[in-house]
């Protein structure tokens, strides 16, 4: 028996021998099988780029697509080493293009799963991220009074002043050259449109753009209304009694300024520019730009503001950074004070209120589809609760004791209470954007449309507990 075991082995080892003789006579033949096949030349050009489209959710279909590849490359879509694309070998299009659908399974773990594109002919490799969302049903709606009227495609912003009792809402259509803006007044009790104005014609622009409008803040002190002049990279100061234009200030002063918050009291207006590590200041007396305040991320990267948040309560002001996740409080007593906290669990933080008595920060991010809780007190997350597909904005209801977080993608309003429970999940119809409240109890909610035949689109909608 120990004799026939030995034969065995002895056996095994010289087709080992054999095996490998072969595979270097392979390799040291005119032309290596394997390296023909797994070094070929590579694409020295390669700009190929790979995206789904709409929501992914657990148990439904991604619709992938790229372009910006060679006319013949071929392409495999890898999850862990899985062809994902119904194992096929996809071909780009004479135009550098392809597209497929990818079912997800029932039980995908919801987050950013990368996929390796694989590409032959000539090879090249990337990877792209596909996002799988949270399928959260709509409910709680029987919670709430709620009631909708349709205003003005492409609305985008939309802040309360207590001295008019109205609505002022942002509205811009398009890319540039932005020819459709409006600043609307509407009616805080019926949501009927009081008064507009289209802004004025941009001056350094010959094919007709105006100063479109998309940020919007109230001066109730001044009686003014602020906005940003997203595509110009710069503000603009209102009159809220007939809409008529104060001031516009240079091209520049604000590069793609996204948000603006006014303090009345103290007559200040800050100003969140994207791509820029500062919040701007301006005086809202003298209608001057002061210095701007500084922020610091703790990462190697920049800090690039998006929605701020205004405390006037504890004078504080809070932002956080799409780019490094982060969320910076600026005591506005002492400007040059700046606390910058992490936010481990976001991805493209985007939307921030706060709960100023509990000293707990909301924080909405697009990439990860979910609210943060933080602790003021330490920065620590309290909570982390999923939402719907790409929470965008947020706001704080003091009355009602919750936060409203507006998903673009999803549709949805997420109502969440301090303790983190998703209280209910409101249908917001179409790409809803923005959020304001009244402080007292009533909550204004803006959407856009997916088409003219959208039945959801372009409403302002007002929503209160019951």
């Amino acid at each position: 028996m120990q004799t026939h075991l030995i034969a065995i082995k002895l056996s095994r080892a010289i087709a080992l021998k054999r095996t490998a003789a072969l595979l270097a006579a392979l390799t040291l033949s005119g032309g290596s099988v394997y390296a023909d096949s797994l070094f070929d030349q590579p694409d020295p050009n390669f700009n190929g780029r790979v995206s789904s489209t709409g929501v992914v959710t657990p148990g439904s279909t991604a619709n992938i697509r790229g372009s910006g590849f060679k006319s013949g490359q071929e392409i495999q879509l890898l999850r862990s080493g899985q062809n994902i694309a119904k194992d096929q070998v996809l071909t780009a299009d004479q135009e550098g293009k392809f597209s497929t659908t990818v079912a997800i399974p029932a039980d995908a773990a919801v987050g950013r799963h990368p996929v390796v594109v694989q590409i032959a002919k000539p090879s090249a490799a990337t990877i792209f991220e596909l996002k799988v969302s949270p399928d959260i049903k709509f409910a709680g709606a029987d919670k709430f009074d709620i009631a909708s009227e349709r205003l003005l495609p492409g609305m985008y912003q939309s802040a309360y002043s207590a001295a008019s009792n109205a609505l002022f809402v942002t509205s811009s259509v398009g890319r540039p050259p932005v020819k459709e803006s409006t600043l609307l007044k509407v009616n805080a009790d019926t949501l009927k449109v009081e008064g507009n104005v289209t802004p004025a014609v941009d001056k350094s622009d010959d094919k007709g753009q105006v100063m479109a409008v998309y940020g919007v803040a109230v001066d109730d002190v001044q009686g003014t209304v602020w906005v940003t002049n997203t595509r110009a990279d710069t503000i603009a100061v209102y009159k809220q009694s007939d809409l008529s234009l104060i001031k516009q200030f240079d091209r520049g002063v604000a590069p793609h300024a996204r948000d603006v918050v006014v303090d009345g009291k103290h007559h200040r207006a800050y100003v969140s520019a994207f791509g820029v590590s500062e919040i701007l200041v301006f005086d809202t007396q003298k209608l001057e730009q002061l210095d701007s305040i500084a922020i610091k991320s703790g990462t190697r990267e920049d800090f690039s503001p998006l929605s701020v948040e205004l405390d006037l309560k504890n004078n504080k002001l809070y932002t956080v950074s799409l780019t490094t996740n982060e969320a910076a409080v600026i005591d506005l007593a002492k400007q040059e004070t700046v606390k910058v906290y992490a936010l481990p669990g976001a991805k493209g933080a985007s939307g921030v209120t706060v709960a100023p008595e509990a000293q707990v920060l909301f924080v909405a991010s697009q990439g990860s589809d979910n609210v943060l809780l933080v602790d003021l007190n330490n920065g620590n997350v309290l909570h982390t609760v999923s939402v719907g597909a790409g929470p965008l904005n947020a706001v704080w209801d003091a009355k009602s004791k919750l936060a409203y977080v507006v998903s673009r993608a999803a549709g949805s309003i997420a109502v969440i209470d301090l303790d983190g429970k998703l209280i209910a999940n409101l249908d917001a119809g179409s790409l809803p954007n923005h959020l304001s409240t009244d402080g007292k109890g009533h909550v204004f909610a803006i959407n856009k449309a997916r088409g003219k035949e959208d039945e959801t689109r372009d409403r302002i909608t007002r929503i209160s507990v019951k």
